[in-house]
């Protein structure tokens, strides 16, 4: 039986690692500034402006999409992807409070 490790910690901790993780690609963050500048885009439209072939950048496009950051629409056969502002915005609000909460509590490294 595989026990999850992180189940243990705060939900709202989860929650910041699972967008963390989702942020940590170079080309997901590519995506997420294609998708702010154009509003939305279909996958196959993101390959053209990538140097990723289509079944990566639907990998990555799945990955920001498990972590809430971006919502996908089918549109007869193709997907049609865009931010998720409110996801954005409580992510952006998590990462504020902790680099606070981190700074107010830190104590001086004496190595």
């Amino acid at each position: 039986m595989v026990v999850r490790k992180d189940t243990g910690f705060p939900l709202a901790d989860q929650r910041l690692a699972d967008v963390a993780k989702a942020l940590s690609h170079p080309a997901r963050i590519a995506i997420l500034r294609l998708l702010a500048q154009r509003g939305t885009c279909i996958c196959g439209e993101i390959v053209e402006d990538l140097p990723l072939s289509q079944s990566t950048v639907s990998q990555h496009l799945k990955a920001l999409k498990e972590a809430g950051l971006i919502r996908g629409e089918i549109e007869g056969s193709r997907t049609c992807y865009c931010l998720d502002a409110a996801a954005f915005t409580a992510a952006a609000e998590s990462f504020a409070a902790l680099t606070t909460d981190i700074q107010k509590d830190a104590a001086a490294c004496c190595c």
